[in-house]
């Protein structure tokens, strides 16, 4: 018959040992990865929610701003803890406080710098500015001959 080609005899145990030792180190290098994995999953949902809240903000101090019926105080308020759930309290495990603080300075007649920072724990946080500006078409509430109320 034909000569056999296979060797019978399987796997030494030095085999064995040298094999599961590999994989043991690729295995706990696939771990090492986790944790800054983990770290930038963490930072990078807080800046999503923090981008958030910044817009908001910025937004409602804009419309504020451009009705000419509300009084534009300048100065530095804050900072005051906002939770992304909308309320006052956590609204569940996964809702996150931020500290934010609204700074408006007068740039020149009715022209206005509105700088917002919004931080939470162990980050300085991050800001944005806009310049605004009285805008009649904003003006509200009025009464019926066109004067603020």
């Amino acid at each position: 018959m034909f000569p056999s080609t296979c060797n019978n005899r399987g796997f030494s145990l030095v085999e064995a040992v040298i094999a599961m030792f590999i994989t043991a180190v690729a295995v706990m290098s696939i771990f090492s990865l986790m944790s800054p994995d983990w770290r930038n999953t963490t930072r990078s949902d807080f800046m999503g929610r923090a981008a958030n809240v910044l817009h908001d903000q910025l937004q409602q101090e804009e419309v504020r701003i451009m009705n000419p019926c509300n009084a534009v105080v300048v100065g530095t308020t804050g900072p005051i803890t906002i939770y992304t759930g909308g309320g006052t309290g956590p609204q569940s495990s996964g809702d996150m406080p931020f500290n934010v603080t609204t700074t408006i300075t007068a740039v020149a007649t009715d022209v206005w710098r509105v700088t917002i920072r919004v931080a939470w724990q162990n980050h300085p946080g991050i800001s944005e500015s806009l310049v605004v500006t009285r805008q009649d078409a904003y003006k509200a509430p009025v009464d019926f001959s066109g004067a603020c109320i």
